[in-house]
C-alpha cells in the first residue's frame, strides 16, 4: 500500500474509530434497556443475559476468522461487508416481536460486528507505519472503544425514555450508511503479503469452547449443575480446548498462532482484557437492574447517573495512551487494577437507599480504572508483531475483550439468580453483593497480571517471539 499523507492517515483513523464507536456502543447501550425489554417482551433474567451474551459470544467466536479473512481477501472489503450486516441486524432487532427473535437478530448483528474491530485495527496498523505514530493511533483507537462502551448506558437511557427501546437499534442504521460511504471514498484497500488459509477446524473448536462455556454457566442453575446437559456441556468445553491446543500447534497457518502466547506481554494482555471487560459487563448488568428495579429510576435518570463513569473514561483513556507511548503499559495497568477493584468493593456495600454521592464515587473510580485499561491491552497485542499478521493479533486481543464481556454477564447474572430468593425489587441488593465482590476480584487480577507481564523478564519473552515471527513463514500446508 502506498504511503498516505498525514491528513489522509488521520481521516482513515477517524473513519475506523467512527465505525468502531457504534459497535462498542451497542455492546453496552442495551443494558439500560433491559428492564424495558423485560416488561415489553416478558423476558426472564436468563433471557436478558442472552440478549447481551448472544451479541458478544458471536463476535468473540468469529473475530479471529474475520481478522485472517480480511488479511487474505482485503481489509476494506471485509470492513464494508461487516458494516452492511451490522446495519441489517440492527434494523431487524428494532422490529423483533419476541425476546427469542431479538436474540437471533442480535446474533446477525454480531456477525457484522465481528468484521469491524479487528479489521479496523489492522487497517490502522498498516496505515500508520511509524512506530511512535502507530502507538498514538492505537491509543486513540483504544480510547474510542472505551468511550463508546462507557457512554452506551447514557445514550441508551435517553433513547429508551424518549423514543422506546427499539430505537437503540434503529439509531445504528443511518450511521452505518454514512460509514459505508466514507469507507468507499477514503479507506485504501490492503491485504497481507502472505495469504493465510482458512482454519475451519480451529474455528469450530473455538465456537464450541466459547458457546459451551457460556451456555453451561447461564443455564446451569435452571437445568441443574449435575444434569447430563450441563455436565456434557462442560466436558465438551474441556475437550474442545485440549484438542484446539493440540491441533493448532501442528498447523503452519493456524487460526490461533500459538507462538503469540510465548510473549508474556501478549498473553498478559489477553488475560487482562478478559478480566477487565468481565468487570465492565458485570458492572453494567448489575447497575442497570439496581438503578431501575431497586431504586425506581427512569432509564434516562439511570443513564445520567453513570455519566461520571463516562466522563472519567473520556479523560483517562487518552492519558493512558500517552503513558503507554512514553512510559510503557505498567503504570496504566496498575491504576486500572486498583481502581476497578476499589470500585467493586465500594459498590458491594450498596443498599436500597444508598446516598447518591456514594454511588457517584463508585462510578467515578470505575471510570478511571476502565479508562486506563484499553490502550495497554491493545498496544501489547500488536507490538512486535509483523504487519502481515496484524489482523490475527488484533483479533485475538478483541476476542479476549468479548470473551470477558460474555463471561462477566454470564457469571454475575448466574450468581444473582442463584442467590435471589425474593422478587428482584426487594431481593436484589443482598443477592448482588457477591457479584460486586467478583468485579472487585477482576480488578485485583488486572493489577497482578499487569505487574507480572510488564517487567524485564516479560519484555525479553516478547523480543524472542518478535524475532521468531519475523522469520519467513511457509505458505504450504503441513
Amino acid at each position: 500500500m502506498a504511503e498516505l499523507s498525514r491528513r489522509r492517515r488521520l481521516l482513515v483513523l477517524a473513519i475506523c474509530c467512527f465505525s468502531l464507536f457504534i459497535v462498542g456502543l451497542d455492546s453496552t447501550i442495551v443494558n439500560l434497556a433491559l428492564p424495558a425489554i423485560r416488561a415489553d417482551l416478558d423476558a426472564s433474567v436468563s433471557k436478558l443475559q442472552w440478549t447481551i451474551d448472544a451479541y458478544t459470544l458471536v463476535i468473540a467466536s468469529l473475530l479471529m476468522l474475520s481478522g485472517s479473512t480480511a488479511d487474505r481477501i482485503g481489509r476494506r472489503r471485509t470492513f464494508q461487508a461487516g458494516l452492511v450486516l451490522f446495519g441489517i441486524g440492527s434494523l431487524l432487532c428494532g422490529f423483533a416481536p419476541t425476546v427469542d427473535m431479538l436474540i437471533g437478530f442480535r446474533m446477525l448483528q454480531a456477525i457484522g460486528g465481528s468484521m469491524l474491530n479487528p479489521v479496523a485495527m489492522s487497517i490502522i496498523t498498516n496505515t500508520f507505519t511509524d512506530p511512535r505514530e502507530r502507538a498514538q493511533a492505537i491509543g486513540v483507537w483504544g480510547g474510542v472503544v472505551g468511550l463508546s462502551m462507557s457512554v452506551g448506558p447514557v445514550v441508551g437511557g435517553a433513547l429508551v425514555d424518549s423514543a422506546g427501546w427499539r430505537y437503540i437499534f434503529w439509531i445504528n442504521v443511518p450511521v452505518v450508511v454514512l460509514a459505508v460511504l466514507l469507507t468507499v471514498f477514503f479507506v485504501p484497500e490492503s491485504r497481507a503479503a502472505v495469504a493465510r488459509r482458512i482454519d475451519p477446524v480451529g474455528q469450530a473448536l473455538v465456537m464450541v469452547f466459547l458457546v459451551g462455556l457460556t451456555f453451561g454457566i447461564i443455564e446451569g442453575r435452571e437445568a441443574g449443575w449435575g444434569s447430563p446437559l450441563i455436565v456434557g456441556c462442560f466436558v465438551a468445553v474441556v475437550l474442545a480446548l485440549l484438542f484446539l491446543v493440540f491441533y493448532e500447534r501442528r498447523r503452519e497457518q493456524p487460526l490461533l498462532e500459538p507462538r503469540f502466547f510465548r510473549s508474556a506481554p501478549f498473553s498478559g494482555a489477553t488475560l487482562i482484557a478478559v478480566c477487565g471487560f468481565a468487570a465492565l459487563s458485570g458492572f453494567l448488568f448489575l447497575n442497570s437492574l439496581y438503578l431501575q428495579e431497586v431504586r425506581g429510576y427512569s432509564a434516562l435518570h439511570a443513564g445520567l447517573l453513570t455519566l461520571p463513569m463516562a466522563a472519567m473514561t473520556v479523560v483517562f483513556a487518552p492519558l493512558s495512551g500517552w503513558l503507554v507511548g512514553n512510559r510503557g503499559p505498567r503504570l496504566p495497568l496498575v491504576v486500572a487494577g486498583v481502581m476497578l477493584g476499589t470500585s467493586g468493593l465500594v459498590l458491594s456495600q450498596l443498599s436500597g437507599s444508598t446516598a447518591t454521592p456514594v454511588l457517584l464515587v463508585g462510578y467515578l473510580i470505575f471510570g478511571i480504572g476502565f479508562g486506563m485499561l484499553n490502550s495497554p491491552i491493545t498496544n501489547a497485542a500488536v507490538s512486535g508483531m509483523p504487519r502481515s499478521q496484524a489482523g490475527v493479533a488484533a483479533a485475538i486481543a478483541s476476542t479476549s475483550r468479548q470473551v470477558g464481556a460474555s463471561l462477566g454477564v454470564a457469571i454475575v447474572g448466574t450468581v444473582l439468580t442463584a442467590r435471589l430468593v425474593e422478587p428482584l425489587e426487594t431481593g436484589f441488593v443482598s443477592a448482588a453483593r457477591l457479584g460486586w465482590f467478583i468485579i472487585a476480584g477482576c480488578g485485583g487480577l488486572v493489577l497482578l497480571l499487569g505487574l507480572i507481564t510488564t517487567g524485564r523478564w516479560a519484555r525479553g519473552t516478547a523480543a524472542k517471539v518478535a524475532a521468531e515471527l519475523e522469520s519467513p513463514v511457509p505458505v504450504s500446508q503441513a
